[in-house]
């Protein structure tokens, strides 16, 4: 079976280099802060201004869902965790809070 590997380096054993694991660990530490400024932080910063968009609403804000719709907040349910929007004067959608995307500026729907 010597057609793919010769004998003599299959038997010999590769050296490795002293100190070999400290390099090991800088990469590591350096991934770690790589994935916590590019992934973690921004995302937790995301999820935080959420929340406090969410504890904000307040019955007439003028709001932007997920799915695009844009209404006025008519009627914050009881257990604050659903919303009721009035996309026009006859039409009113019951909604997840946190489907609630931005709370636009007053007069938003009077411009569209």
């Amino acid at each position: 079976m010597s057609f793919f590997i010769s004998d003599a380096h299959a038997q010999t054993a590769p050296t490795g280099q002293p100190g070999g694991g400290l390099d090991l660990v800088i990469m590591l530490a350096a991934f770690g802060l790589i994935f916590y400024f590019m992934i973690f932080r921004p995302q937790s910063k995301r999820m935080k201004e959420h929340k406090n968009l969410m504890a904000s609403l307040a019955k007439g804000d003028e709001v932007l869902t997920q799915g695009g719709l844009v209404g006025r907040i008519a009627k914050i349910a009881e257990d604050k965790d659903f919303v009721v929007i009035a996309l026009n004067d006859t039409t009113e959608v019951t909604v997840q809070k946190g489907s609630i995307s931005a709370v636009l500026p007053k007069g938003t729907m009077k411009s569209l």
